[in-house]
């Protein structure tokens, strides 16, 4: 199946101004590649501060003016420019962002889902889906006039949700949709991701909650230090995690509670403090001279990638 969404070695940087006016290029994303199909939820799951949320941005074209993009980012085959990207956000590719703090404090639900129209006939038309929609997410007929302060928690993120399906978008960005709710909230927060993947919608999840993840993506994305360090099946993440491949991955399973919380010496590097090799050199325990000083490339086995020296073609095992 060709992919709804590629995104290949993209790196985002900004200009950092150090001691006096020197200034240094601090990389936040570097090399980063991975795709999502139709009907698909590839999540990219990542400590909070890592970058994700540029992912998303980069993707939208909403970037700040200080960041420098490059790579490609492509939709459905074709590179995405600036231009497109203002064209096509918001209906083809929609986002449902992580604070509710997004929906306007002074406008009634239904007016900024709606959003501007043209005319009375193409506000009747978008009322009446709206309306479907919200229907469809258990929002009543009384949401439309509350502000956003009147809704609950849940409420308000299912306004988001809807309002992200208004436009039909083919792909849907869901940028940390998940923290400070309750358990109810989010079991209705990922319900609604599954019902996208049944109309065929592509989903990319962006969060650091590796039990949300683990229960409604097919694939998982894992991101170390603004690098995609492996892209596993979720039905990898079972047993003693013996199907993971790369060793921060495994060390990140097996910290989970009900396997064992074993944990791992040492933190994740800063941004500016990546070392020149690999970056989990320093806390990988099969590390050889060779990570210190080389960076490995993110290779393809099959439906799976993995950036790690162990599994280039020709490499001995005991990395």
């Amino acid at each position: 199946m060709e992919s709804l969404l590629d995104v290949e070695n993209v790196s985002i940087s900004f200009i950092q101004y150090t001691q006096g006016l020197n200034q240094r290029d601090l990389k936040v994303i570097t090399d980063l590649t991975l795709d999502v199909k139709e009907g698909e939820i590839l999540a990219v799951l990542g400590s909070s501060g890592s970058g994700k949320s540029l992912l998303a941005h980069a993707i939208l074209g909403i970037l700040p003016e200080n960041a420098q993009l490059n790579g490609n980012i492509k939709y459905n085959g074709k590179i995405l420019s600036q231009e497109d990207k203002e064209e096509i956000r918001g209906e083809e590719i929609a986002l449902i962002p992580q604070s509710v703090n997004f929906l306007d404090p002074l406008m009634k639900i239904s007016e900024q889902a709606i959003g501007h129209c043209e005319n009375d006939a193409e506000k009747a038309e978008k009322k009446s889906k709206q309306r479907e929609i919200f229907e469809h997410y258990n929002l009543g007929p009384e949401v439309d006039d509350m502000y956003p302060f009147q809704l609950s928690g849940g409420m308000a993120r299912r306004v988001l949700v809807s309002t992200a399906l208004l436009s039909n978008p083919k792909l849907v960005i869901a940028d940390e949709p998940t923290p400070g709710l309750d358990e109810k909230t989010v079991q209705e927060t990922l319900n609604h991701f599954k019902h996208m993947k049944e109309e065929s919608v592509g989903v990319l999840l962006i969060t650091h909650d590796i039990h949300a993840a683990l229960e409604v993506a097919d694939r998982i994305g894992i991101f170390y230090s603004g690098y995609v360090i492996e892209i596993a099946e979720t039905k990898d993440f079972t047993g003693d995690g013996e199907n993971l491949l790369h060793p921060y991955t495994k060390a990140l399973y097996k910290a989970l509670p009900a396997n064992g919380f074993e944990l791992t010496e040492g933190h994740q590097p800063l941004h500016g403090e990546i070392p020149e090799g690999c970056p989990y050199y320093d806390r990988c325990e099969m590390a050889i001279e060779r990570c210190k000083s080389e960076r490995p490339q993110l290779i393809s086995l099959g439906n799976k990638k993995v950036r790690c020296f162990k599994y280039e073609e020709g490499e001995e095992d005991g990395t």
